[in-house]
């Protein structure tokens, strides 16, 4: 009996010697696409009413204004994201070249990011700005650096400014 349980403490050993000194092997892990076309709902909402509402797939990309020319628009802008994700202003862009509307924003380069200006021929201009919001909640960045998730309600809404009386000033002078 000994020379069998010297047998198994000896192959034991060997073997034990054989994984500890093998390599190991890293398997790779796959790794979800972060910019993957994902669905979300879509609203345009201009002064005078609804301007468009939608399901559109999207997900980031090089996004060409009429106004400024194509700049990337995939959520790495301003290094809010270190790879490309689905985000506002590429899912209005994609609405409106699968539906066939127009949109211009201006490239703000100190932003890394567009302003929109225009949706459907309706302007900002000096007294409104177009305001994005994701599931009813004003994004705190620009529509280039905000993260989209599937399912998403993303509206640009008509926002007009309201013009605050400057009370450093006296009333009557």
């Amino acid at each position: 009996m000994r020379p069998n349980l010297a047998r198994r403490a000896l192959v034991t050993s060997a073997a034990l010697g054989l994984v500890l000194t093998t390599p190991a092997v890293a398997h790779p892990r796959p790794v979800p696409d972060t910019n993957a076309r994902i669905k979300v709902v879509l609203t345009v909402q201009g002064p005078g009413g609804l301007l468009f509402r939608g399901r559109i797939k999207t997900r980031g990309h090089d996004v060409t204004t009429a106004t400024s020319g194509t700049h990337t628009c995939d959520g790495t802008n301003d290094s809010a994201y270190p790879s490309a994700v689905p985000t506002p202003t590429a899912a209005l862009d994609d609405a409106a070249k699968k539906r066939r509307f127009t949109w211009d924003g201006t490239w703000h380069a100190s932003f890394d990011d567009f302003s929109v200006d225009t949706i459907k021929n309706v302007s900002g201009g000096s007294t409104a700005y177009w305001s994005i919001s994701v599931n009813g909640i004003p994004i705190p960045v620009g529509g280039c650096q905000f993260k989209l998730q599937a399912s998403d309600q993303v509206a640009f809404t008509w926002t007009a400014i309201s013009l605050v009386q400057d009370l450093s000033r006296p009333l009557h002078q």
